[in-house]
């Protein structure tokens, strides 16, 4: 049997998930669970009991199109499963979902505690951040079709839509109000910018950010640079996200080639044997669970755009005073 064969097998039986199959499995599955990069300030279990706690009124008169069944049972399985979040097809929401890839595993119970808040009350704190969603977006959650399994997620829809009211960016600078179907135009949109932003305020994170929305980071060495940063800190790659999933890699077909998808990069190797062709195995995270792909190194810096090195903040030390 070949070596990149074997390795494929492996990788598979120790539990990564193929993309948007959705791996539902135990809370304590090693697949959810934060690696020690991630600062965990809350615990599912916390999170888990604030929602038991809570009782919220069958319907609210913030949100008139979120049933209230449907909204409790997204948040609950967005804590228990954090990486199978999920941006919708034909969104432009997928800037959101990525970064929800950390604050959903790092403080489960402060993104519980917003949830309800915006149920509640129309309106909530995230730290220093201040969320007032407008009245078209109180009135758009819970409506939005045809966009795979986001119809029946409508906390998802209210978090999405929130964030993309709030946050602005270039891109959004002629559609800065909502209107059915803004989800699918520039209103939602997440330039490079605007998405290294998010991390910061929403995450807390420091960002290490090389790359842009038109023009390719040069990198001397892109192995050993996504290796060393691999191995310190969340690593996001803003790629063309077309060229990642066609079947054929053919670095020749490459024109008029944009950014358009985040991706969480959680591990690369080299596959022996395969010097020639620079072969490289990717694991990565792409909205619903985590990627295994094979691809040559010349196509990876075709496609990636930006790579944002995402640290947490050093932790205060005492000074014993």
């Amino acid at each position: 049997m070949r070596r990149p064969l074997l390795r494929l097998i492996l990788l598979v039986l120790f539990g990564f998930t193929a993309r948007h199959a959705l791996a539902f499995s135990s809370p304590g599955d090693s697949i959810l669970t934060p690696t020690p990069i991630h600062p965990v300030i809350s615990t599912r279990d916390k999170a888990l009991s604030l929602l038991d706690s809570v009782s919220l009124p069958d319907s609210s008169v913030w949100w008139p199109n979120v049933r209230k069944t449907w909204f409790m049972e997204n948040i609950k399985a967005n804590i228990l499963h954090p990486l199978a979040i999920y941006q919708g097809s034909n969104t432009n929401f997928c800037g959101y979902a990525a970064m929800s890839y950390l604050p959903l595993q790092d403080d489960p119970v402060k993104y519980t505690r917003f949830m309800l808040d915006l149920y509640l009350n129309g309106k909530a704190n995230w730290g220093k951040i201040r969320f007032t969603p407008s009245k078209e977006v109180r009135k758009a959650a819970g409506t939005l079709r045809f966009k795979g399994i986001l119809d029946i997620r409508p906390g998802d829809q209210m978090w999405f839509l929130v964030l993309a009211d709030h946050f602005r960016g270039y891109l959004n600078f002629f559609n800065r109000r909502f209107k059915p179907g803004a989800e699918d135009t520039f209103w939602a949109a997440v330039n490079y910018g605007k998405f290294n932003r998010m991390i910061r305020e929403m995450a807390g994170y420091q960002v290490e950010a090389s790359g842009s929305d038109i023009i390719r980071p040069h990198f001397k060495d892109l192995y050993t640079y996504l290796t060393s940063r691999l191995s310190t800190g969340v690593t996001y790659l803003y790629v063309n996200n077309v060229y990642l999933h066609k079947k054929s890699h053919d670095t020749r077909k490459f024109r008029n080639s944009f950014p358009t998808h985040f991706i969480v990069l959680t591990d690369i190797h080299r596959i022996p044997g395969e010097e020639d062709r620079d072969l490289v195995d990717i694991i990565y995270w792409d909205y619903g669970g985590r990627t295994l792909r094979q691809v040559e190194m010349r196509f990876l810096k075709k496609i990636i755009f930006g790579v944002s090195h995402c640290t947490p903040p050093p932790k205060p030390q005492n000074t014993g005073k």
